[in-house]
């Protein structure tokens, strides 16, 4: 990157922010800096520019048309769908960075900033920009040689994969930018849960990487559709486990319960004839009042943990909530287990397995 100039867009409606960010990101020695007043400036740059951006830095407080909904008219056209887009801004109320990240933010910086800081957010943002136009570029080639691919890729069980359509989720990175913003603000009224596929290896390793890549998108579409009453925004983890963050306590409360989430996961599995064994499990609720970036991640950790102990309880034959002390029967427990799994197994391999020859 010190060798290749990285042409970046600055919008900002004060002359002064925008002077000082010219001179500053100039003085980086790998940046190109062009600027722009407003957001209608900025538009009719990009509409005669050949070279596109490969950077934008944007304020959100601006007349006329603001730096979000600018956020959103540059994301609508191809060539910038994956760009860096920092919004660079004082506005550092929940509303504006949630709605900033769910339009396609890379990054969120709030005035004062430190330039170094501020340096360190563009290279990091330019990097993963182009890690994932070269992950696309392979994809595309390929697209040719085998139908799918999006779906029948190699992957391991551990990938964060991304997936595309749904309303209200955020990509790792951006997932993980969204919750740093907000804990600089402070959270006291926020809460994670953690949503994961039951028997996630196990099904791994039994399925295709596309069976498996379509059963994570199921899961994302069935938490879209019963989390819209709480505003939540949500992001897939690895490992089969999806975090999901609600801002105060009726917000909370409105979540799904499991047996609702499984209802709906069961439908769209249905609506694709696919194995109609798999299911979500909920984990406990998790508060994130926290001062500190720290204290945010380590809610996530420990709502990921909950619902990992809460599939081991399940695997031991033993409910996960203690309250309800009671013990599931082993021996019906293991022969149901074993039916699932030979129920896959013929799913899988057909009259090819052991099992049909029974």
């Amino acid at each position: 990157m010190k060798q290749k100039s990285l042409k970046v867009l600055v919008v900002d409606d004060e002359p002064s922010i925008l002077e000082l960010l010219k001179t500053a990101l100039s003085s980086f020695g790998n940046c190109t800096v062009t600027a722009a007043n407003s957001a209608a400036g900025a538009l009719k740059i990009l509409e005669k520019t050949e070279v596109p951006f490969e950077c934008f830095l944007l304020d959100i407080q601006m007349p006329t048309m603001n730096g979000i909904e600018l956020l959103r008219r540059i994301r609508s056209l191809p060539q910038y769908s994956e760009t860096p887009v920092i919004m660079l801004t004082a506005m550092s109320e929940r509303k504006y960075v949630e709605e900033a990240f769910l339009e396609g933010a890379t990054d969120y910086v709030t005035k004062p900033f430190d330039f170094l800081e501020l340096r360190s957010r563009i290279n990091s943002a330019h990097l993963l920009m182009q890690e994932r136009l070269k992950a696309q570029k392979t994809m595309e080639s390929a697209r040719f040689l085998r139908e799918e691919l999006d779906y029948n890729q190699q992957f391991n069980l551990e990938d964060p994969l991304s997936i595309e359509g749904l309303d209200r989720f955020l990509r790792y990175v951006e997932f993980d930018n969204y919750i740093e913003q907000l804990s600089r603000g402070r959270l006291f009224d926020s809460w994670v849960t953690a949503i994961k596929l039951q028997d996630a290896e196990f099904y791994f390793d039994l399925s295709n990487c596309g069976d498996f890549r379509r059963a994570i998108a199921d899961i994302g579409a069935a938490i879209q559709k019963t989390t819209k009453d709480s505003d939540a925004v949500f992001s897939y983890r690895g490992n089969g486990v999806f975090l999901v963050v609600t801002h105060g306590k009726e917000a909370t409360i409105a979540l799904p319960l499991e047996e609702r989430l499984n209802q709906v996961f069961q439908t769209i599995l249905g609506n694709r004839r696919a194995s109609g064994w798999l299911r979500a499990l909920i984990g406990e609720r998790v508060s994130m009042r926290s001062l500190s970036k720290a204290g945010a991640f380590s809610a996530m950790n420990k709502a990921t943990k909950n619902v990992d102990m809460r599939e081991a309880a399940l695997r031991k034959d033993v409910e996960a909530h203690p309250e309800e002390d009671g013990l599931v029967e082993p021996a019906s427990q293991e022969k149901e287990r074993r039916r699932i799994y030979e129920r896959v197994m013929l799913e899988l391999f057909g009259k090819d397995c052991y099992l049909a020859q029974k």
